[in-house]
């Protein structure tokens, strides 16, 4: 192959990268803000699941708190009737899913004890790990006050139901929940 021919070739090649990479940029520009704009929406729609009524936007008032070990941050979501707070919700996860990292946004009473949760993203088997997120399992969850009962699932010695042959998914659940309560309490502490 002669030089001419092989720096016509690479040329065609750098200009069709070239372009590439422009018209990806533009796409990428064009469809970033609408897309987190429906992630928003999205979150904003399960904290409304999760604590029920608000006259605020939880949203526009989140704040990152740590857990105690500072190791991971979550998002809290404050929701507030007539100016004042009335529950919360906040974004955490586990990564002790059956198919990895599971998040969920869980709602609590502002007493502390646990409202509701929705699973926002997982990796769980389709008809077995999926089952945390029916109302069978969740519906155990409303009320329960982790400071006054043993917040594990029945395996490991707690009042928290399984899904039948998803006992992993359900610990992610529970372990999901834990760690939230546990950066609320060390937010709360001021720690």
């Amino acid at each position: 192959m002669n030089k001419a021919k092989f720096f016509k070739m690479t040329l065609t090649l750098v200009t069709i990268a070239v372009l590439s990479a422009f018209v990806l940029a533009k796409v990428d520009g064009l469809t970033r803000e609408p897309i987190q704009k429906a992630k928003d929406a999205r979150e904003l729609q399960a904290i409304a699941e999760v604590v029920g009524e608000f006259d605020n936007n939880p949203f526009a008032e989140k704040m990152t708190i740590y857990t105690p070990d500072k190791k991971d941050k979550l998002v809290f979501y404050p929701a507030r009737k007539d100016g004042k707070i009335t529950s919360f919700a906040v974004k955490t996860f586990s990564n002790n899913g059956f198919g990895g990292r599971m998040e969920l946004i869980a709602g609590f009473y502002i007493n502390g004890a646990v409202k509701n949760f929705k699973v926002t993203d997982h990796k769980e088997t389709p008809g077995l790990g999926t089952k945390v997120s029916e109302d069978a399992f969740r519906s155990q969850f409303d009320g329960f006050n982790p400071k006054r009962r043993i917040f594990k699932v029945r395996q490991d010695g707690g009042e928290i139901d399984a899904v039948t042959a998803a006992t992993i998914s359900s610990r992610a659940v529970v372990d999901a929940i834990q760690r939230a309560i546990d950066a609320y309490n060390h937010f709360k502490t001021g720690k």
